[in-house]
């Protein structure tokens, strides 16, 4: 069974920088899809970033795409968000992903969190203005 555990979230003020991590246990991911997603108070939990297994294929919301690349290292079974340029409305708790039913290799549609069967608890990221 995979576990997630995120780390690198705290407070920062608006244009700073972040660098999440998701350390995951239990079996290799190396050959599938991990994913980052946020969640802010109130809303429901969205899309931000995804790897996919094997390719290292990248797909990203256009609400964070040229600012947060993502990243992954197998040798460590870790996967990375940095994030740059961070504003106010970045606030959010930060959720991995994965599911070890799809490498990722070839999105049509942006993932959803349906599409992930494993979770990490979440680390709070929150901006300042």
């Amino acid at each position: 069974q995979v576990q997630l555990a995120e780390s690198g979230g705290g407070l920062v003020q608006a244009g700073g920088s972040l660098r999440l991590s998701c350390a995951a246990s239990g079996r290799s991911l190396n050959n599938f899809v991990m994913a980052w997603f946020r969640q802010a108070p109130g809303k429901e939990r969205e899309f931000v970033a995804a790897i996919s297994g094997g390719t290292d294929n990248t797909y990203y919301a256009d609400a964070v795409k040229g600012r947060f690349p993502i990243s992954r290292d197998n040798a460590k079974n870790t996967m990375y968000l940095q994030m740059n340029n961070l504003q106010p409305e970045d606030t959010a708790t930060y959720y991995c992903a994965t599911t070890t039913f799809y490498s990722g290799s070839n999105y049509r549609t942006l993932p959803t969190p349906a599409d992930f069967n494993a979770w990490g608890r979440g680390t709070q990221v929150t901006v300042s203005s």
